[in-house]
C-alpha cells in the first residue's frame, strides 16, 4: 500500500514541476512588460479560489476538462493519439439536449440516466467512425480526428438554425431548444453556480481506473499502447482494442458534453465548450494521463480559466501595472 501511494506521489512529481516552471516564467514575462507579479498572481488566486462562488467558478471549468481528458488519455493508453474529443463532445451534447428536451413524463433519475446514456453514445459512435477509418483503410486518427471536430461543429451549426431542432422561441438566440427542468442536475455548493456534474467528473476518473488497471481488457490496452508486437505475440486482438479504446474515448467526451448541457448551460449553442478538447490534451498530458494528475492538471486550468476572468476585470478597473507617478524625472 505505502508503494502504491509513493508511486502516485512521484508520478505527480513531473505535472508539479511543471507548473512551477510555467508560473515562473509567467512571472519573468509579467516583470519585462512592467507589471506587478505579486498583484497579478494575488488576483489571479483569489478569482479562482477567493470565495464559494470562485471555487464553484473553478470546478465548473474543471468539470468537462476532466472528461476531455479521459477521453485523450484512454485512447493513448492503446496507442491513438484522440484529438478529436472536441467533436465528440459536441455530438455528445446534440444526443443528450434532444433527449432532454424532447423527452417527457420520466422519473427524473431515469430521465438523466437516459440523458446520459445517449451522451455518451453520442461521442462513442462519433469516436468510433476514427477507428473503422484507421483499421480498415489506414487512415491517421491524427487526420481524421480533426476532420470530424469540423464536420461536428458544422452539425452544431445547423442544430441550433433549423428546425426541429433550433428553439422556436420568438426572440431567442440560435440555439437547440432548452432540456427540460426537471433533469437541470443540482447545484452542490451553496452561493455557487457548481453543479453535480463534478462528482460525475470524479466518477469518471475512479470508472478510468478501474478499468484501465483492475481489468484484463484495460491491461490489454496497456500493453498494445507500449509496445503492439508484444501484444500481438501475447494473443491480444489489436484491432478490438482499439475500437474499443476509440469507442469509451469517445463517450467520455460526449458525457462531457452533455453534462456541460444539463449542469451548466440547458441549450447547446455554437461555441458552447470552444477548445475544451485541446485543452484535454494539455490536461492529460501535463497530468500524465494518471487519475491523480489528471485531476490536479484540471484543477490548475480551471483556476487560470477562472481566475483569468477576474484578471482581466481588475486590469480593467485598477490596473496591475506599476505605478511610475512618483517616480522622480530624471534631470
Amino acid at each position: 500500500m505505502q508503494k502504491k501511494i509513493l508511486k502516485s506521489l512521484n508520478s505527480l512529481t513531473f505535472p508539479l514541476l511543471s507548473i512551477i516552471v510555467a508560473l515562473m516564467l509567467g512571472a519573468l514575462i509579467m516583470m519585462a512588460m512592467g507589471y506587478d507579479v505579486g498583484k497579478a498572481y494575488t488576483s489571479l488566486l483569489n478569482g479562482a479560489f477567493g470565495s464559494k462562488n470562485s471555487i464553484g467558478e473553478t470546478l465548473i471549468q474543471v468539470t468537462p476538462l476532466i472528461f476531455t481528458a479521459l477521453s485523450y488519455a484512454i485512447a493513448l493508453r492503446c496507442g491513438l493519439i484522440n484529438l478529436g474529443a472536441e467533436g465528440q463532445l459536441y455530438i455528445g451534447a446534440i444526443c443528450g439536449s434532444m433527449v432532454g428536451a424532447h423527452i417527457s413524463g420520466l422519473p427524473t433519475i431515469l430521465h438523466i440516466l437516459l440523458i446520459l446514456i445517449a451522451g455518451f453514445l453520442g461521442g462513442a459512435l462519433w469516436g468510433l467512425i476514427v477507428g473503422i477509418l484507421k483499421i480498415r483503410f489506414g487512415a491517421s486518427e491524427l487526420i481524421t480526428t480533426i476532420m470530424l471536430n469540423y464536420i461536428a461543429l458544422e452539425l452544431v451549426s445547423y442544430c441550433v438554425t433549423n428546425a426541429p431542432f433550433k428553439d422556436m422561441t420568438k426572440g431567442a438566440a440560435p440555439r437547440m431548444t432548452s432540456v427540460i427542468d426537471a433533469v437541470k442536475l443540482p447545484t452542490i455548493l451553496s452561493g455557487s453556480r457548481l453543479h453535480a456534474g463534478f462528482i460525475l467528473a470524479l466518477l469518471g476518473v475512479l470508472i478510468y481506473h478501474i478499468f484501465m488497471w483492475k481489468t484484463t481488457r484495460g491491461y490489454e490496452m496497456r500493453v498494445i499502447g507500449l509496445n503492439p508486437n508484444a501484444g500481438r505475440y501475447s494473443g491480444m486482438n489489436i484491432k478490438s482494442n482499439g475500437l474499443l479504446s476509440i469507442f469509451i474515448a469517445g463517450g467520455f467526451a460526449g458525457l462531457g458534453g452533455v453534462i456541460q448541457i444539463i449542469g451548466l448551460t440547458y441549450f447547446l449553442t455554437e461555441g458552447f465548450a470552444a477548445n475544451m478538447g485541446f485543452s484535454g490534451v494539455a490536461v492529460a498530458l501535463l497530468g500524465g494521463c494518471h487519475p491523480l494528475g489528471m485531476i490536479a492538471s484540471a484543477i490548475l486550468f480551471g483556476a487560470l480559466n477562472a481566475g483569468g476572468v477576474s484578471l482581466k476585470q481588475r486590469s480593467r478597473g485598477k490596473p496591475i501595472k506599476k505605478s511610475i507617478a512618483n517616480k522622480p524625472l530624471a534631470n
